[in-house]
């Protein structure tokens, strides 16, 4: 495995470094105050391709490999923690309808959330159901050639804005996804306000009361809802949530360089104490160690290897957890001007805890991993 940047690579990180220094990270703190994600920027990123990251050319978007992709969201993630659920979550939708989705949904669909001309949000979480997804309590139910569909989704990221919902409901008692448009009439969405972090990424609650879907409108098959459709977007957003979280660690560690360098204390520059230098030390290092798994994941993706779901949920699994460490050392760095709104810092370490949480809590990871490594072992035992 080549761990090199390609000068194409190296030139697209570049771009996508700029973009986010112009547009996004001089913003950031204010969206984060004002909950809110200007159109406009949205309009933006589909404008530059980014929410197409991951789409083929073939329906309109970059194809992008999946170092330079993970570059975008390491970036994007820098710049915004919120707007970098934009991109994970558009990227869930519609890498759930080009695994599962029929050749007319994907000639519908992906050309519009290429471009940012449709905003996908991805609905599984429910007021009682977390974790435990393939328990959901929303339902539909065959009539005719549509499906009734009544229930609730919560916690979904820029479910105030977005055109198109991927939803998992139970059909039959068998887990199935749907794609269910804003304007369906029974259709409607609540803001979700004062959040600990992500407050920017417009968050709703969801109602679905009696919605009538068309047949055309199943992804996949019936059953195949959880195991198949949302496993692949799972898969996809824990990929650009350890890449996003790489470069949030990245920001906090130089804004700590920078107020370390500047801030004096005893009568030198903090930068000069031992004990801000080890925890600067440990930054750097984590951040580097966490960057391999990174391009490992990529790697494994961009080659097709079967290792590579387990690989993702190791990276996000190590990654979430890096970078609240790292920017809780930096708003300790900060001091009580890490607590204050003037730095940025104490949106950085909000922001690192909904880390955790997303696309599979740590705890779901710490299940999946500790899972494989005994059956490995269990498999090499038998082999000798």
């Amino acid at each position: 495995m080549d761990l090199g940047l390609t000068p194409e690579q190296i030139k697209s990180r570049k771009r996508f470094s700029d973009f986010v220094d112009e547009y996004i990270a001089p913003v950031a703190d204010q969206n984060d105050r004002d909950e809110h994600t200007p159109v406009e920027l949205i309009k933006r990123l589909g404008e530059q391709g980014f929410l197409g990251a991951f789409i083929p050319e073939e329906y309109g978007g970059k194809g992008m490999d999946m170092v330079t992709a993970g570059l975008l969201c390491e970036e994007i993630g820098r710049g915004s923690a919120s707007l970098l659920s934009l991109l994970t979550i558009n990227g869930m939708v519609s890498q759930a309808i080009l695994k599962w989705g029929t050749s007319a949904q994907k000639e519908h669909w992906l050309p519009g959330l290429a471009t940012a001309e449709k905003v996908a949000a991805f609905g599984v979480t429910e007021p009682d159901i977390g974790s435990d997804a393939k328990s959901v309590e929303t339902t539909a139910e065959l009539s005719g050639n549509s499906y009734i569909l009544n229930g609730r989704k919560k916690w979904i990221s820029y479910g105030q804005v977005a055109d198109l919902f991927l939803i998992l409901a139970q059909c039959d008692g068998k887990p199935t996804t749907f794609l269910i448009e804003r304007d369906t009439p029974g259709f409607s969405t609540t803001p979700i306000t004062g959040l600990l972090g992500f407050r920017s990424a417009m968050l709703a609650e969801v109602q679905i009361e009696g919605c009538r879907v068309p047949e055309e409108n199943l992804v996949g098959r019936p059953g195949f809802g959880f195991s198949h459709v949302t496993n692949v977007a799972l898969d996809h957003g824990r990929y650009c949530v350890g890449w996003g979280c790489l470069g949030l660690a990245e920001a906090c560690l130089q804004a700590s360089l920078s107020y370390t360098s500047e801030r004096k204390q005893f009568g030198t520059n903090l930068r000069g104490h031992q004990l801000i230098q080890e925890m600067i030390a440990d930054m750097i290092t984590n951040i580097k160690a966490t960057r391999l798994l990174c391009y490992h994941a990529a790697y494994l993706k961009e080659t097709g290897d079967p290792g590579m779901i387990m690989e993702t949920s190791i990276m996000k699994y190590f990654a979430s957890r890096m970078v609240n460490k790292i920017a809780n050392d930096a708003v300790q760095i900060h001091g009580a001007h890490g607590c204050g709104s003037e730095y940025s810092v104490q949106r950085y370490l909000r922001d690192a805890k909904i880390m955790e949480i997303i696309e599979g809590s740590n705890q779901m990871q710490q299940i999946i991993i500790a899972k494989s490594g005994y059956m490995n072992f269990r498999l090499e035992k038998r082999k000798k």
